[in-house]
């Protein structure tokens, strides 16, 4: 008997479903996924279908798993105005509720519960409200700006001081992994923007704003960070940033990912992808069918993603401040590990091609 047993709350998003990839591989670990779509089968992998706002709906999905040791809670409830949502008062009550729902849940029926890894975000440190200093850390005070996050911490806190169980918060910054009609998923967004630029003839220009320096996080990095911080002692009770470890500026590795995709590079071209993407949906529609695609929509694959893409792309954004934070705690605990910003880029634009989300690469 395998003697740790993983829920993933939210399996369907973009961390869920690295975190489905990494845990399944392991030889000591179950994996119950839970959310309200079913994610792609996957051997040994149990499902629980339930809706996070329905209480009644998890108690009864949680109660068929009473073998759960951990928990990595990547569920999230947005709004269709992504950027507006962030600091509004009923989805900061929404996402405080489903986190509720599941702890009340798994308060009954988990009593061998060790360890609930959290996910927050560099909204953290203020990003969606202004400038917020170079490197961002953990230590720095709240700042009472709205986002949901804290409703979330102070419950976890609350629940945690009465229980046997640990937590940890895990903060990355650009998620960088392979969903579909995520509202953050920054790779299906370029992805489909340049298939459709290549349908057109176009060239592949880069359509944000001002340079500046940011980071990413691949979901493969944060599936592992999840394990370290699930057994290591060092981890209990702690919030870290999650990073690749490098640096980045989109507009010098968009070279290398037009040549990837064999596409001539154009001149740079200021483009609103959430006003002008979701105009084609005719011309994605001829490109499902030439290349045999899985019969998705353009929305039903980006979702809200081209709102995000244009934020961090800076579209609109002569010179946008640079967006750093420091991955040093975590390095100092004892998680080590790093991957390279550019090639995972180009490895989750592979992933969708071979999943048949995005037309395949040059011959």
């Amino acid at each position: 008997m395998k003697p740790n047993t993983l829920l993933i709350a939210g399996a369907t998003g973009i961390v869920g479903h690295a975190a489905i990839e990494h845990f399944s591989a392991l030889p000591d670990w179950n994996v119950v996924t839970l959310s309200r779509r079913a994610p792609p089968a996957r051997e040994g992998v149990r499902h629980l279908s339930a809706d996070l706002t329905d209480a009644a709906a998890c108690q009864q999905a949680v109660a068929l798993a009473p073998d759960i040791t951990h928990v990595l809670y990547a569920a999230l409830y947005e709004k269709p105005q992504l950027l507006a949502g962030w600091t509004d008062p009923e989805q900061i009550e929404v996402n405080r509720s489903m986190l509720r729902h599941l702890l009340d849940a798994l308060a009954l029926h988990a009593p061998g519960l060790r360890h609930v890894a959290l996910l927050q975000g560099t909204k953290a440190y203020g990003s969606h409200v202004g400038r917020v200093p170079v490197p961002a850390k953990e230590r720095w005070p709240r700042l009472p700006h709205p986002i949901f996050y804290w409703q979330q911490e102070d419950l976890l806190r609350e629940r945690q001081r009465h229980a046997d169980w640990s937590f940890t918060i895990l903060r990355p910054q650009i998620v960088l992994g392979y969903a579909q009609a995520s509202p953050m998923n920054v790779i299906a967004a370029i992805g489909a923007y340049a298939a459709i630029q290549q349908e057109r003839g176009l060239p592949l220009s880069f359509p944000g704003g001002g340079r500046y320096v940011n980071a990413c996080s691949d979901s493969r990095l944060i599936a592992r960070a999840v394990e370290w911080a699930g057994q290591h002692p060092n981890a209990a009770n702690e919030t870290f940033n999650v990073v690749n470890g490098d640096v980045l500026v989109w507009q010098d590795i968009w070279p290398s990912i037009a040549t990837h995709l064999g596409m001539p590079v154009g001149e740079d071209a200021p483009l609103e992808l959430a006003r002008d993407m979701p105009r084609h949906e005719d011309v994605w529609s001829r490109i499902v069918q030439r290349h045999g695609l899985q019969p998705t929509t353009l929305a039903g694959l980006v979702g809200s993603s081209w709102q995000f893409a244009d934020r961090n792309l800076a579209y609109g954004q002569a010179t946008p401040d640079d967006r750093i934070v420091s991955p040093i705690k975590l390095r100092q605990a004892g998680f080590a590990d790093c991957i390279d910003t550019e090639d995972a880029v180009l490895y989750w634009l592979d992933r969708m091609r071979k999943a048949r989300l995005l037309p395949p690469g040059p011959a």
